[in-house]
């Protein structure tokens, strides 16, 4: 019996990052054998400090095609957009 092991989606965190970051996918037979393929796949040069793996059967992703409805209502509160606001103009950077 040939059995395909499950894919795997990678997130590595690096020394100067505060988030994780998906940096690609692989097979592997479990978590710990994904977490110790990543590290040897993705993290060659030692610059990851944290390594998540989520098996992609897990993710649940919004619908493209659904894009307008899922998104659009956001569009109709200004009151989240700070348009609203004078900034002084000792305030140069922001």
């Amino acid at each position: 019996m040939n059995q395909e092991w499950p894919i795997w989606e990678i997130f590595i965190r690096s020394k100067n990052g505060l988030e994780h970051r998906h940096c690609g996918s692989l097979h592997a037979a479990d978590a710990e054998m994904a977490i110790q393929n990543a590290r040897d796949v993705y993290t060659r040069r030692q610059e990851g400090v944290s390594i998540w793996v989520v098996e992609s059967k897990e993710i649940t992703a919004s619908n493209p095609a659904k894009n307008g409805e899922m998104f659009e209502p956001a569009a109709d509160k200004v009151y989240r957009h700070p348009t609203f606001y004078e900034l002084p103009d000792e305030i140069k950077h922001m």
